[in-house]
């Protein structure tokens, strides 16, 4: 707590990161917990922040899951949330050991794929199409994991929706609840693994207030963006993230 109240470049980012996550969050979905603690980051260690941000994010889901509750897929939801719990579980037994550069490698490497498979399958006039059961489990355990690890659980969910080109609202309510599902999951975990220290709660206390006004502002952005706007802004929301976390993961070999 005395890091946020002495320290005016700390309090920055922290409020940038809170009301970023909300925005995102509301706006295009529930898996972009990582623009927060990516922010975050910049000022403190990579797991606190992971730590701080994940209560903020489960009063976020509450608001989430009310607005989007009458709009979200099923037939896909059963599917990720199965690959997601496995993946769950996996961060959990190995989060002591993980190595956070190679995390951000690989999820940036698969966004950036991702993205460059969006224009060669044909971009915007490429046909909806639903990937089989077994690859969105994959990418269900895959987005388990690196939400677990990181919070950056959102690009392997898009990779199985965004070709599905479901309307705005179902896709963002879809993701909305399936992040609620799994960041509720980590609780339990998060505590048995001792990141719940009181200095880190006591942070996502005070920062906890901002959330609502986040998720606000990105739930009312969602009204007035057009479809097709909506899929572009994924899109690159999806190739910022994935550059990102592949800058973040190369820096320290150079």
């Amino acid at each position: 707590m005395d890091q946020l109240l002495g320290d005016p470049l700390f309090a920055s980012f922290a409020v940038g990161a809170v009301l970023l996550a909300g925005l995102s969050k509301g706006g295009f979905g529930g898996g972009i917990g990582f623009v927060g603690v990516l922010a975050l980051s910049q000022v403190s260690s990579p797991v606190q922040a992971v730590a701080i941000m994940l209560p903020i994010l489960c009063v976020m889901d509450l608001m989430g899951v009310w607005a989007y509750r009458k709009d979200w897929d099923r037939p896909s939801m059963k599917v990720l949330v199965i690959g997601c719990m496995i993946g769950t579980v996996i961060g959990t037994l190995t989060f002591k050991w993980m190595d956070e550069q190679l995390i951000r490698l690989m999820v940036g490497f698969i966004a950036i794929v991702f993205f460059i498979d969006f224009f060669r399958a044909g971009g915007e006039k490429a046909a909806a199409r639903v990937l089989s059961k077994p690859v969105g489990y994959i990418l269900g355990t895959i987005a388990g994991f690196t939400s677990f690890v990181i919070h950056a659980g959102l690009p392997p969910v898009a990779m199985y929706l965004l070709p599905q080109k479901l309307d705005k609202r179902i896709h963002v309510g879809t993701i909305v609840i399936l992040f609620c599902v799994v960041n509720y999951a980590k609780i339990l975990p998060y505590w048995w693994l001792g990141l719940f220290s009181m200095p880190n709660l006591s942070i996502s206390l005070i920062l906890m207030p901002l959330a609502p006004i986040g998720m606000f502002i990105g739930i009312k952005f969602n009204h007035l963006i057009p479809q097709k706007w909506f899929m572009r802004a994924s899109y690159g929301i999806l190739f910022v993230l994935g550059t990102r976390l592949l800058y973040e993961g190369l820096a320290p070999m150079f």
